[in-house]
């Protein structure tokens, strides 16, 4: 289980939710939960203006993603089974920034 890591979500709304991504410090393993962020597709999101700094775009498996910043969340870590992906360097700049913006608003 890695900083970055894409899991498949395995829960209720997997049908517009496909991926939980972990971002959660790798320093912090021993801990029974992690902090996920769900990517939302796109195909199935309404067109609406938002904040790329705090919902960025990203790619996955040639398809583009939300990153529902906003809607971090503690999940258990039994529940993240194999990773489907582990992100690129590009995209883990986007997703910290996207972070630094909720937390700190810069």
């Amino acid at each position: 289980m890695a900083r970055f890591d894409v899991y498949p979500n395995p829960g209720a709304h997997a049908d517009t939710t496909h991926y939980l991504l972990d971002v959660q410090a790798d320093l912090l393993a021993d801990l029974d939960t992690r902090i996920v962020v769900p990517l939302r597709s796109l195909k199935k999101f309404p067109d609406v203006a938002l904040s790329d700094r705090l919902t960025p775009r990203l790619k996955l498996d040639g398809a583009e993603f939300l990153l529902e910043t906003p809607k971090m969340a503690a999940v258990p870590k039994r529940i993240l089974r194999s990773p489907a992906a582990t992100l690129s360097q590009s995209q883990q700049d986007k997703i910290t920034v996207a972070l630094d913006f909720l937390f700190h608003g810069y």
